[in-house]
């Protein structure tokens, strides 16, 4: 990790070095502007004095070409120094995150948590200190939607994972580029706008004005009017007031298809800046030579039938916005009377649209799958030790060496796993905050990663594709009259059913039946877990009830493991490592007087 840090730390430096180097450059060119505005002026003025007109233009053209030259460089070094900057605090943040100060990252995925979820809200996959939180660097709108997709529903076959691993790999090795590919899209103010209106928009098309004869009065009837602007004001050819008359039939024109025209271009103008965004980020992809299939792939999308890019064909329509951006300017209403360039505009977009609308949404996404990639490729940069799944397709199988959970940081502990088909469920016993639903959560969430095509936190790992289900976190639900003994019977029951199908599955269940009597909980749990022994599923069940540890006597699928804690000096401490056998020790009194609650001094507590 100090080679990944030093990495990060000496990118940061450079661009810190590089934006000071451009403030400098930008001080400089503004006060170079200045003095020749003032001396262009200055020498000008002095030549006209002395009755040197030509001279007196001549240093006014040379003033005027230098300050607009420089005024250009001026804004472009301007723009460089708004990357530096971004490329500064992404760097800033990886540092962060490879420092455990992640938390505070300010896209948690939160409106993404879904309490129904089979897996993701038990797993912390979004919300705050979740592994979207960890990860995410996307930053449009369907790129935090891929990523989502990733994590909640990796509904990829094995091929396609180990593709994807590859385009991870070739990702994490190329830094520098994901980093800049980040930074163009952080620069759009529209970045999470949902593009849904924009696809709507290009799939609505209007032949109507692509038809010859619209096309041919709407162009000529503008040079029309023109003609006889010139011939009445400035050749007196003719009267004014057929000019006049040109002129209120091209307003009625504009007014008959007013409705029609502002809905096409108001609502491309929204998407102006993320449009012009969307072109550099294709351009970014395209003019990148990979070697990962899943990459190759992904870039050919951008390429049509005809050979045109992607960036080629939206650069189109960022000029085509660019221009429409101009309604909101005051001389622009006596040029649209003139030239009824509402419809000019009308009629380029409606060309857009019908060569290349049908791909725009294939461009963003493409846009979109490389962001949520990009997020995932941090973590094979930053955890080069980590280990790429692998997969075997049947029977199902959940085997890993030295596993731990990928959001703690330091403080994580590593734990040898091994289920398949012969014994497929882990009964796990152990006391109060020993480490049971932490355990849980690691193998499932590394199981997310896993399926996403990014590496998991161990030495190595092999699983099989299953359906995950888990039934950890449950609580009341007021408005829909649930108690969490109920909200917890349904959770179990989508996983009973879901078995029924002899899909695969993978389940994780804490503490289960905990909101009844302990005569229930414990005949309940038989129940559920002789019946789960019998499916095509693997899993893991945590418990306070040791007496469950009896199941194994009699069903050879289920083992017994367990979690323990140890007392040094009237202090006690766990270690979180995962041992063969049922619970031997308890705790909960002990921790009952640590919270205040005075024990008998004849009652023995752990030491």
């Amino acid at each position: 990790m100090e080679r990944q840090k030093s990495s990060y730390a000496n990118r940061k430096k450079h661009y810190e070095d590089l934006l000071k180097k451009q403030t400098q450059t930008i001080s400089f060119i503004s006060l170079l502007r200045l003095i020749i505005f003032v001396a262009g002026l200055g020498f000008s003025i002095f030549f006209y004095m002395r009755a040197t007109y030509y001279l007196s233009v001549f240093v006014l053209i040379i003033t005027l070409i230098t300050f607009i030259t420089l005024a250009i460089k001026h804004k472009k070094i301007k723009y460089n120094k708004i990357r530096c900057t971004i490329l500064c605090e992404i760097n800033e943040n990886c540092l962060k995150r490879l420092d455990n100060n992640w938390k505070g990252f300010s896209d948690s995925g939160q409106d993404f948590v879904d309490e129904t979820h089979s897996y993701s809200r038990d797993l912390d996959i979004f919300g705050d200190n979740s592994l979207f939180q960890w990860i995410n660097t996307c930053i449009t709108y369907l790129g935090r939607q891929k990523l989502k997709e990733s994590l909640q529903k990796p509904k990829y076959n094995i091929e396609e994972i180990y593709k994807r691993q590859q385009a991870v790999k070739e990702l994490a090795k190329n830094i520098g580029w994901t980093q800049r590919f980040e930074t163009e899209a952080i620069l759009s103010e529209n970045k999470n706008h949902d593009p849904d209106e924009l696809f709507k928009w290009a799939e609505d098309k209007n032949e109507f004005f692509l038809k010859p004869i619209v096309m041919a009065v709407i162009r000529i009837l503008p040079l029309i009017t023109l003609s006889l602007l010139v011939a009445s004001f400035i050749l007196s050819l003719i009267s004014y007031r057929i000019f006049m008359l040109a002129i209120v039939l091209q307003i009625i024109l504009l007014l008959v298809g007013y409705k029609e025209v502002s809905r096409n271009l108001d609502t491309v103008y929204q998407y102006k800046d993320s449009i012009l965004i969307y072109n550099r980020l294709l351009k970014h992809i395209e003019t990148k030579k990979f070697d990962s299939e899943y990459l190759i792939k992904l870039r050919e999308k951008l390429i049509n039938k005809d050979g045109m890019k992607a960036s080629t064909q939206i650069k189109k329509l960022a000029n085509l916005v660019t221009v429409i951006s101009d309604r909101k300017n005051i001389y622009y209403f006596p040029i649209n009377i003139l030239t009824l360039w509402d419809y000019q505009c009308l009629i380029n977009l409606q060309r857009f649209k019908k060569a290349s609308a049908s791909s725009l949404k294939t461009w963003l996404e493409v846009i979109g799958e490389m962001e949520a990639l990009n997020s995932l490729s941090t973590i094979a940069f930053e955890h080069s030790d980590w280990a790429m799944p692998k997969f075997q397709d049947s029977p199902p199988i959940f085997d890993a060496k030295k596993l731990g959970h990928p959001l703690l940081g330091d403080k994580r502990i590593y734990n040898d796993i091994h289920i398949d088909k012969s014994q497929n469920i882990i009964l796990i016993t152990g006391s109060n905050m020993s480490g049971k639903s932490t355990l849980l959560r690691t193998t499932g969430i590394n199981l997310v990663l896993a399926y996403s095509g990014a590496p998991v936190c161990c030495e190595s790992f092999t699983c099989s594709i299953m359906d995950i289900y888990t039934c950890m976190r449950t609580s009341d639900n007021l408005e829909k009259n649930i108690s969490s003994f109920y909200a917890e019977l349904l959770r179990i029951k989508k996983l009973v059913t879901a078995t029924e199908d002899n899909t695969p599955i993978f389940f994780l269940l804490d503490e289960i039946f905990k909101g009844t009597n302990s005569i229930d909980r414990h005949t309940g749990a038989k129940v559920l877990v002789s019946k789960l022994s019998n499916e095509n599923a693997l899993g893991f069940v945590s418990t306070h009830d040791l007496e469950l540890g009896d199941i194994e006597k009699t069903n050879r699928k289920v083992r017994n493991y367990h979690l323990r804690e140890y007392y040094k000096d009237d202090k006690l401490y766990f270690d979180y490592k995962l041992r063969t056998g049922v619970s031997t020790t308890r705790n909960a009194l002990y921790l009952m007087k640590m919270a205040g609650l005075e024990i008998p001094s004849d009652i023995d507590l752990p030491r």
